[in-house]
């Protein structure tokens, strides 16, 4: 299949740009007491301070990431719906004070228009949402902000996506699914150049269906977007390494290697530092060398 990327070298996230012509880093603020990736220790740790919160994204900005996406709602298989209340006093103040205090792009992922709508007057630059702003009200929302929106791919819902998923040929339904969602998007005001991709790693699929997906990245270039992979942690890592959730660091970051060969723009990572190096030594493999000190 032909390789179509784009140049994304000035890709706006409101009112910052960013070159997606290289791969960047996108660092994980969770705000939930039900995370996959902690437990919820971390919430239990800082009873959503606010305070912890920005350090641990301050951190990350220091460390390299060039967007900090912060969720207020587990998205976990079987997680358990929050309210719309509850998102928006998890998520309201830290996009505040990231904007306040940071510079940095800040991405909210959420599914909820309401706080889509209050996140975009507080300065965020990045709707992300993993139900592909299928939500009522979600397209029209997402348009009025004027921001760039992440849709991504998920077979069913959190609580029932890996209840046995099926695909005649993942690589063909999830290229089908996103192409239907740009359809929509574009439909309700989202313009093609405001629209980043997920394949959806680890939502509503198998360990073959990820690598397969993953080994394959490139194929979603057709569709002319920057691609977005979240496979830091996954379950998939797990699968084949057999190893818990806070030993999975070697395996994402493999993945992330083999994302930046495929032509990935954004991964979306837990360890930032560690991911920051791969991605560079890979840039700088894949280029002998002649952008690793740029």
């Amino acid at each position: 299949m032909e390789d179509t990327v784009n140049d994304f070298s000035t890709y706006r996230f409101g009112s910052r740009t960013l070159d997606l012509s290289r791969p960047q880093v996108m660092g994980i603020v969770n705000v939930t007491p039900d995370s996959f990736s902690d437990g919820g220790t971390l919430y239990e740790a800082r009873k959503l301070s606010v305070d912890q919160a920005v350090e641990r994204a301050r951190q990350m900005v220091k460390d390299g990431a060039t967007i900090i996406d912060v969720g207020g709602e587990s998205t976990r298989p079987g997680a358990a719906a929050v309210s719309l209340q509850e998102e928006l006093d998890r998520v309201v103040p830290v996009v505040e004070r990231l904007n306040a205090e940071l510079d940095v792009i800040i991405s909210v992922d959420t599914s909820a228009p309401q706080v889509m709508t209050e996140v975009a007057r507080l300065g965020a630059g990045l709707i992300n949402d993993v139900r592909a702003l299928g939500r009522e009200g979600a397209l029209e929302a997402a348009a009025e902000t004027n921001l760039p929106v992440c849709v991504m791919h998920m077979q069913g819902s959190p609580a029932t996506m890996q209840n046995a998923p099926h695909y005649d040929d993942v690589l063909d339904d999830v290229n089908y699914f996103l192409q239907q969602r740009i359809t929509a998007c574009n439909a309700a005001g989202i313009s093609s150049d405001r629209i980043i991709l997920d394949p959806g790693f680890g939502f509503g699929k198998t360990v073959e269906h990820n690598l397969r997906l993953l080994n394959n990245l490139r194929q979603l270039h057709q569709l002319g977007m920057p691609l977005l992979v979240g496979t830091s942690r996954k379950s998939m890592i797990d699968h084949v390494l057999s190893r818990p959730v806070d030993q999975r660091l070697a395996g994402s970051l493999a993945t992330v290697a083999i994302g930046v060969q495929q032509g990935g723009q954004i991964f979306r990572v837990h360890d930032v530092r560690e991911t920051v190096d791969v991605v560079r030594m890979t840039e700088a493999i894949m280029n002998e060398g002649r952008i690793a000190n740029d």
